[in-house]
């Protein structure tokens, strides 16, 4: 028994801000109907291929049914009808405008059955100046701000290794759909949710940003604490060409290390604010980071208490014993998926389902 069993999910969207939201509900037991086009959602001709579907694709459309409808027709619009009349959700992700072209927006969906969650997912939102901007992920970034802090003091940004506000505002509808299926238990009316990526985003800034959202300058990498200022929260090059990471910043990490390394005098330096004021802690340990190997400081490194990782490549992280104990990773006839993050105590365990081929449920 899934927490989500009984939700019956009607998704139209693709790519990824969508199909990460439904699939986390797919993988609760509710009954997600996957709405492509004829040609399919983009997703499924990505590459790399592996037993025969696309790995992005699988990964976030298992557990679906799949239909294509071509909504331009009678029957396509028809069909969807018929499927609205008893669903609990309603999820899009196309430019403001377009279902109301269809005759598919929330009013009109409302109309013909009013307990109907119904969320919208977009860049910027149903309204705003900025409602019919076009954009991917990277484009909120640089708009929200989080583009120039991505970057290596001195040098300009480089392209996001995570889609951030794809992920945010998959994250956020996916909580507000299940509120407003809260409220609907006490209203008995379902609700609308505008989703912007560019919303989702923007409150992800308060640690670093908070000059700026008082009114003030922007923050500046070299000199913030958490952005590469900091030596105990910063990168650094080994022997052999390789990464490591000091990820915590605690006064006790701090003298953990400095004291194992011989230099309790440098503690003081570890406390001082970032930027300059810790130049001179960042160069030595960029020294001494720099006389051994990876591997020799992943063993040096094992009994200290001490936030320090390895930088590893997918494959390295993929491969480690966590990720295998916890079961994060899982092989299903050589198909292969990243496991649920969530989890329940008193739920069955969670056992990988198949992504659908195109209009397989028509």
């Amino acid at each position: 028994m899934g927490k989500l069993d009984g939700i019956k999910v009607i998704d139209l969207s693709v790519f990824l801000p969508g199909p990460m939201m439904t699939l986390m509900m797919a993988d609760q037991g509710a009954q997600v109907i996957k709405i492509e086009p004829p040609s399919g959602d983009p997703a499924r001709a990505m590459e790399p291929i592996e037993a025969g579907q696309s790995v992005w694709f699988r990964n976030l459309n298992r557990g679906k049914a799949s239909l294509a409808l071509d909504l331009k027709t009678d029957s396509g619009r028809d069909r969807l009808w018929d499927l609205i009349d008893d669903a609990d959700v309603f999820v899009e992700g196309f430019r403001p405008g377009a279902m109301k072209r269809l005759g598919f927006d929330y009013e009109a969906v409302a109309a013909r059955n009013p307990r109907i969650v119904y969320c919208s997912i977009s860049a910027f939102g149903q309204s705003g100046p900025m409602a019919h901007h076009p954009g991917h992920d990277m484009v909120v970034q640089a708009l929200s701000g989080f583009l120039s802090v991505n970057d290596v003091p001195g040098a300009r940004p480089a392209v996001p290794g995570v889609p951030s506000a794809d992920m945010a505002a998959g994250l956020t509808a996916l909580s507000a759909v299940l509120m407003a299926i809260i409220g609907r238990e006490k209203s008995g009316r379902g609700d609308y949710v505008d989703c912007a990526m560019f919303d989702s985003l923007l409150p992800w800034c308060a640690h670093i940003a908070g000059e700026a959202i008082a009114g003030g300058d922007p923050p500046v990498s070299a000199s913030q604490r958490s952005l590469g200022g900091a030596a105990f929260y910063q990168v650094y090059a080994t022997k052999d060409g390789r990464l490591v990471a000091l990820g915590g910043r605690e006064p006790k990490f701090v003298a953990n290390l400095l004291n194992a390394l011989g230099r309790p005098d440098l503690i003081p330096l570890g406390e001082a604010p970032a930027g300059e004021a810790q130049a001179l802690l960042r160069d030595y340990l960029a020294e001494q980071f720099a006389a051994r190997t990876r591997d020799e400081w992943i063993a040096w490194f094992a009994d200290k208490d001490v936030a320090f990782a390895p930088v590893l490549d997918f494959r390295e992280a993929l491969s480690q014993p966590h990720v295998a104990d916890r079961g994060l990773l899982v092989d299903a006839d050589g198909a292969h998926q990243i496991a649920p993050a969530i989890r329940f105590a008193h739920s069955d365990q969670w056992t990988p389902r198949a992504a659908p081929a195109l209009g397989q449920d028509n």
